[in-house]
């Protein structure tokens, strides 16, 4: 993109949209100017608190694990900051675990920079209503005698790590190592030292597609310490059981949401260490622009950013020679890929919101069809390109999913 913050059709930027279904675990929430939605309160039915809010859980046969890890790219300093310092990322690694009984659930979003998320908003009363994930703290690694294929996330703008846990979860729980990257300067997140980060309105920060683009290939780095033994953690803190050489760097593909999946597509372009990649609904919009060809798997979920709207994603498409799927879900809009499908009916009903306000946020698209496609067709396209398990649900319209389109 040509400006740090994302820029909507409308011309509102993230940070002027209000955040009640933001703090529900939406990534672009309501319009601040509309009044209907203004300082809603949370409802106690009966006096009793309101219950915390859920996310669904995967479908896959095994329970999942989860760690953060705090990664310093030395080989980029980091101006802002000052001399001495470099770049400073919080990654966190999902996988197939075994054992779990004993170990805690994480939460969506760690206490303090979801607080800080909720505060930026005007939505602090929300903060005891954040969701917890499967993924249990610290469980062993399930190891099958082979290692784990890899698939990194990068989050859009002004957004977090955990937007889009449903899909995360989704590919941990059917054998994946999935590590989702919190893109320093332009988001909210937690250090190990108490330090609670969150996004910068400077246009000076490093927080455009191809900084993003720099975080992911350095991850893939650490993938590669990891799958060598080596604990990329810069405070050297303990990992998981058998997490030290269970990953496999040769399956190795990469996803993003809205900037995120133009960071994707800018990394991949770049190295061809990534395997696979997807962007949900990413605009492709660069300066200087996406340019060469690409000749590994690319598959785009459209909502807002199509080829039929936006030249950079049709200029994109034609630059992919090798195996490439575009679809399109009727009704979605640019945050039905993502959490918002599954948090924001909650939200809805904690303060009343009608039908009609409820589409307006997050389209048409049934909330519960919106998921269950979030589930299935990541996790086709990865099995089919990582995995070289090959099905039927990426060629062509399925019975199954009716509101997804192929785009020609």
């Amino acid at each position: 993109m040509t400006s740090t913050p994302f820029i909507s059709r409308k011309g509102m930027t993230r940070r002027g949209m209000l955040g009640a279904a933001l703090a529900a675990g939406a990534a672009v929430p309501l319009a601040a100017s509309d009044p209907a939605w203004a300082d809603p309160g949370v409802p106690a039915a009966g006096g009793h608190a309101a219950a915390r809010l859920v996310l669904p859980v995967p479908t896959g046969p095994h329970p999942v694990g989860t760690v953060q890890l705090h990664l310093v790219d030395r080989s980029r300093p980091d101006d802002l900051a000052g001399p001495g310092h470099f770049r400073e990322l919080m990654a966190t690694v999902w996988y197939p675990a075994r054992d779990v009984q004993r170990y805690p659930v994480a939460p969506w979003m760690q206490a303090g920079a979801f607080q800080a998320f909720l505060a930026d908003v005007g939505f602090g009363d929300l903060a005891s209503l954040g969701p917890f994930t499967v993924g249990h703290v610290g469980a062993p690694v399930l190891r099958t005698g082979r290692r784990l294929p890899v698939v990194v996330f990068s989050h859009g703008a002004h957004s977090h790590q955990g937007d889009h846990t449903v899909v995360v979860q989704e590919l941990a729980s059917h054998g994946y190592a999935v590590v989702t990257v919190a893109h320093q300067y332009d988001t909210y997140t937690e250090y190990p030292d108490g330090r609670i980060a969150v996004p910068l309105r400077d246009r000076k920060a490093p927080t455009l597609p191809g900084d993003f683009a720099a975080d992911l290939r350095f991850v893939l780095d650490c993938v590669e310490q990891l799958a060598a033994g080596r604990n990329p953690d810069a405070d050297d803190r303990e990992l998981p059981a058998g997490l030290l050489g269970s990953l496999d760097p040769r399956r190795t593909g990469a996803f993003g949401w809205s900037k995120g999946g133009t960071a994707t597509a800018c990394a991949m372009l770049a190295d061809d260490r990534i395997r696979a990649g997807l962007s949900l609904d990413g605009p492709m919009q660069m300066n200087p622009p996406l340019a060469g060809d690409l000749d590994r798997p690319f598959m785009m979920m459209s909502a807002v950013f199509t080829r039929a709207t936006d030249p950079e994603a049709a200029a994109f498409w034609s630059q992919l020679r090798g195996w490439r799927r575009n679809i399109q879900a009727q009704g979605a809009v640019h945050v039905s890929y993502g959490d918002n499908e599954a948090l924001f009916p909650q939200v809805a009903k904690l303060y009343g919101w009608s039908g009609q306000q409820l589409q307006d946020v997050i389209g048409t698209l049934d909330p519960d069809r919106a998921v269950k496609i979030q589930q299935a067709y990541p996790l086709a396209f990865f099995d089919e390109h990582l995995r070289l398990r090959r099905g039927h649900l990426l060629d062509g319209p399925s019975p199954a999913f009716p509101a997804v389109t192929f785009l020609p």
